[in-house]
This record gives C-alpha cells, structure tokens and sequence, in this order.
C-alpha cells in the first residue's frame, strides 16, 4: 500500500482530482489511491472548484496528506486541471475524476507500462461502471465527426482517446501540449489532449488490464444508457456538441477539414431539427445546435490561430491520424440500438 509523499520527497506521480460538490464521492475516490499497491511516492493534489458542500472543509480536515486548492471562484475542469498541473512535483501526472475509483493496482500498471515505452504517451486504463461492474470501454476510436467509438477489445490498445476520468500523460508531454484550453469550461478536453498528442506523433494507448470503476454522469450528468435509452443534460450536450466541434477545426488536418467541417455542420443541422420535430422541443435545436453553430462563428478567430500553432507542429500523416477513425457514424448505430436520446 502506497501514501501520498513527504513535502522532502519527489513523487512518482501526481493524482489530480477535480472536485466539484461531490462530497459524497471524494471518500472512495481519495481511498482508492491511498490503496494503491504501488511502491512509489504518490502525490495528490485536489482542486475544489468552489463547492457549495462542505467539500473543502472535509478533506481539509480528513485528508492532510492532501495538497488542497481551494478556488474562490467556479473556474470549470479545464482551468481546474491546468492549475493542478502547474503545482505538480512529480514526472507523470495522472489525471483522475471525483466519481472515478482505481483499481488496487492501477497506478502500477500505468507506471511499468509508462517506463517500458521509448517516448512519452498517453494512457488509459479499462473502464468500468461503478453501478453495475460492466466494462464501458478499453479506449475509444473515433468516427469521422469525432465521436467516441468505445472499444471492448483488450488487445487492441491503440486509441483514438483516453476518457478523462483517469487519463495517465507525463508532465513533459502535458507541457507540450499545453494542457486543456481553459476557455473550454468541461468535456472533450480529454478528446483535445489525445487528439494533439497523436498529431506530434505521441502514442494514445489503452491497457487492457487493470482498470478503474467510474458514476457516470455523477460529475456532470448523463452521458450514459439507462433502461436501454440514452439519457443526458441539456447542458452537457451543449458542451459536448460545442467543444467536440472546437477539436475538429483545430486538429483535423488538411485538406480532410475542408471536406468534413462542412458536412459535420449540415447533419447537426439536419440532426437538430429532426430530433426537435420529433420531441417537440425546439429549445434542443436552439440551445444544442445552432448553438454549437453560433460558438463556432464567435471563436472563429480563437480557433484560427490555435489550429495555425497545432498544426504547425504536425508530424503525423494524415492517412497515419486517420488509423483510429471508422466511416461508419457512432450517432446512427446508437440511434438503432437506443432510439431517440433522452435530453434532460
């Protein structure tokens, strides 16, 4: 069983846990690094982004090993994260979500794999539902439209993208990248890290072992299948559909993004309104979708010169960052599979 490290001794790894309101979750999250089975020191770090709960007060009092920002003011996960990442002492940082719990082994598994490779990367571990033990995902693929494609398969670790509730980088790689986009707020930050880590020719790979137990939806709701439906929040699905979109322009290289942009936007469009004639519930067009269209005109500038910088730095091919996307539309098959989602 590891502790976290002395102020004297440099860490190993550093577990940063972005804590909103998640009183209730934050014990079995903190526990489950404390037991780790690792030999290493282990330095954790929580960011409390102005909970409302007592949530600072707590692990103040409870966990004194604990290195606590406490935030006057919501900054959202990505400034969250940045601001763990900046204090950081150690070499790898492990990037791990209140309603996430590690597997006894985790951290170990991370770090002997993390030291078996030649280059820094990104790594993952497999994901599994904290209600119900089954496995969620080994990593993700992509579609074209940048869809997280899960991946159920322990063999195949090559992936489009590790979720950001227990997303293993080294701090060198971090600050290559530049950390998330703190003009983000929350969601597919995880999408933004892996995607520019794979164009600067950096592996993104899933372990088919060990693993972690993930709430869905605890930290921002929805997101998950319930009753064999899709459910999820307006708002997560503003954000999603929102920063999803901000990753596309800014990753997808030339000339694939002069092709897809335009079609990714017309069958939001064309997916908005069909979804809103058929719930009636025009809302979902305007706040999801020409939203999504709207944020995109507003940042046009923003996204420019952040897409000039990354891609500057390509290294990949196209055809090489094409190797973990399918032609196939994820929306369609869940679609099939679900029907219409339910939008809270």
């Amino acid at each position: 069983m590891t502790s976290a490290s002395p102020p004297d001794k440099a860490p190993v790894c550093s577990v940063c846990i972005a804590n909103y309101n998640g009183l209730k979750l934050i014990d079995a999250c903190l526990q489950s690094v404390l037991q780790q089975q690792f030999s290493g020191a282990i330095e954790i770090i929580v960011h409390d982004d102005a909970s409302s709960d007592g949530s600072a007060d707590y692990i103040r009092t409870h966990y004194p090993q604990v290195r606590l920002i406490a935030s006057n003011d919501n900054v959202g996960f990505c400034i969250s994260n940045n601001r763990m990442a900046d204090i950081a002492r150690s070499e790898y940082l492990l990037l791990l979500n209140n309603d996430a719990e590690l597997f006894d082994d985790a951290i170990a598994t991370l770090y002997a794999h993390a030291q078996n490779l030649q280059q820094p990367a990104i790594l993952g571990l497999p994901q599994y539902d904290a209600a119900t033990g089954k496995l969620i995902d080994i990593g993700s693929s992509f579609d074209l439209f940048l869809n997280p494609v899960p991946n159920l398969n322990p063999e195949k670790q090559d992936a489009g993208m590790i979720i950001g509730a227990c997303l293993w980088m080294p701090r060198i790689l971090w600050m290559e990248i530049g950390g998330f986009p703190d003009w983000f707020g929350s969601l597919a930050e995880d999408m933004y890290v892996c995607c520019v880590a794979r164009l600067y020719a950096y592996p993104v790979l899933a372990l088919g072992t060990s693993g972690f137990r993930h709430w869905v939806g605890q930290s921002l709701g929805g997101g998950k299948v319930l009753e064999n439906k899709l459910s999820t929040k307006l708002t997560r699905r503003v954000a999603s559909e929102r920063n999803k979109t901000y990753v596309m322009i800014m990753t997808s290289p030339a000339p694939l993004i002069y092709l897809l942009l335009p079609l990714h936007l017309c069958m939001l469009l064309l997916e908005g309104l069909v979804l809103a004639a058929l719930k009636q519930r025009w809302t979902l067009f305007s706040q999801i979708y020409w939203g999504c269209l709207k944020s995109q005109w507003q940042e046009k500038k923003r996204l420019a010169a952040w897409r000039r910088q990354i891609q500057s730095k390509r290294v990949v091919s196209q055809s090489d960052y094409l190797k973990v996307f399918s032609l196939v539309p994820y929306k369609l098959r869940m679609l099939f599979r679900h029907g219409l989602p339910e939008v809270k």
